[in-house]
């Protein structure tokens, strides 16, 4: 018999479903296998301290919580002046069947991707791109996610973008 109470079980079920995309939203923002579980932790214990009655979307909630406390990861080590040590996505699992060849071009793609948008972007910028880009929210949603006006988070994404795009012709 569980002892767990239905609100509590129906959180558990609620996060569960969107633990993924938790994770792949503080792992693009964040940029560290390790830190984007510590993140995803982190929203998993807000979660249960949550006024669950009010939240009228848990994977909103939840989407917003990451967002967040994902930028005050990367805002506090980038006023730290820390670097990330540990190799860029090593952790990446594979699938059987794959080639490896295949994998190995995906990863290195991935790989300069990922520092591109970690090294160009403000935090501000990059969590915008990613929602926008990774994830196709709405500007609004956007804008309400990370408390920003939608005119404000589309001019973050558009500057994402320029930044991005002169780097890609900057290295052509």
């Amino acid at each position: 018999m569980s002892t767990q109470t239905p609100t509590l079980d129906q959180a558990v079920s609620d996060f569960v479903r969107v633990r993924p995309r938790l994770f792949r939203i503080a792992y693009r923002i964040v940029g560290n296998v390790h830190e984007a579980e510590d993140v995803v932790q982190d929203v998993w214990l807000r979660w249960q301290r949550a006024d669950r009655d009010v939240v009228t979307d848990p994977a909103a909630f939840l989407a917003t919580a990451t967002c967040r406390l994902s930028l005050n990861v990367v805002q506090s080590a980038r006023r730290r002046h820390e670097l990330p040590v540990a190799p860029w996505l090593t952790e990446e699992t594979t699938e059987g069947g794959v080639d490896p060849h295949a994998v190995t071009e995906h990863r290195e793609a991935m790989d300069r991707a990922v520092r591109l948008l970690l090294e160009r972007l403000s935090p501000a910028e990059r969590a915008t791109y990613v929602l926008r880009e990774a994830f196709d929210y709405p500007y609004r949603q956007i804008a309400e996610t990370l408390h920003i006006g939608a005119p404000n988070a589309r001019q973050l994404v558009k500057r994402a973008r320029d930044r991005l795009a002169s780097e890609r012709a900057c290295a052509s």
